[in-house]
């Protein structure tokens, strides 16, 4: 008789506060991160948190976050590489949900980025969720609807203006990009 569902170990968030290592925590499955990331994520990471934070700036309500726990609910805790998260008080971890969350894809995380991840972003209705392709210099950006997300570009040379957010913030695709070529 094969494993069912049902016998699988359910986790919550206080069980994930107590793992060491890093870890995502996704309907109460765990996944391992992945290792740390190469030169070029770490790099790309950096300056798209670089950009956003001379973006916003003027913005003192909202918050440039690299690789912060986001506690989506009590069996879900999520780590995106750059989120922009506006009126959120708690010093511990992310407790609302982001305006604008940029994932930079590797070999690894790709599938999960574009499947889990971007189902999970688009329940919780995050604004913008953006996906970074570092072999292609590009970048995929979705908008949540109200009901979903939708594509509105890919970005290679762009300055994109992010829309409807609190904090108004564009990136600046070119400049980003430029030092990778």
């Amino acid at each position: 008789m094969g494993l069912r569902h049902d016998d699988l170990p359910h986790y919550s968030e206080e069980d994930y506060r107590q793992w060491s290592g890093d870890w995502e925590l996704i309907h109460g499955i765990p996944y391992a991160m992945a290792p740390a990331p190469v030169k070029l994520h770490q790099k790309l990471t950096l300056a798209i948190g670089k950009q956003l934070l001379g973006e916003s700036e003027a913005c003192t309500d909202c918050d440039v976050l690299l690789e912060t726990d986001w506690v989506i609910r009590s069996d879900t805790v999520l780590r995106p590489d750059v989120a922009l998260v506006c009126n959120d008080e708690n010093p511990r971890y992310i407790s609302k949900t982001p305006d604008l969350i940029l994932e930079v894809l590797s070999p690894s995380t790709a599938k999960r980025d574009e499947g889990l991840k971007l189902r999970e972003y688009e329940d919780a209705r995050v604004g913008y969720y953006v996906l970074v392709y570092p072999d292609a210099l590009l970048a995929r950006i979705y908008r949540h609807t109200g009901k979903h997300f939708q594509k509105v570009a890919e970005c290679t040379h762009e300055r994109f203006a992010f829309e409807e957010l609190r904090c108004p913030v564009s990136l600046d695709f070119e400049a980003l990009f430029r030092r990778f070529h």
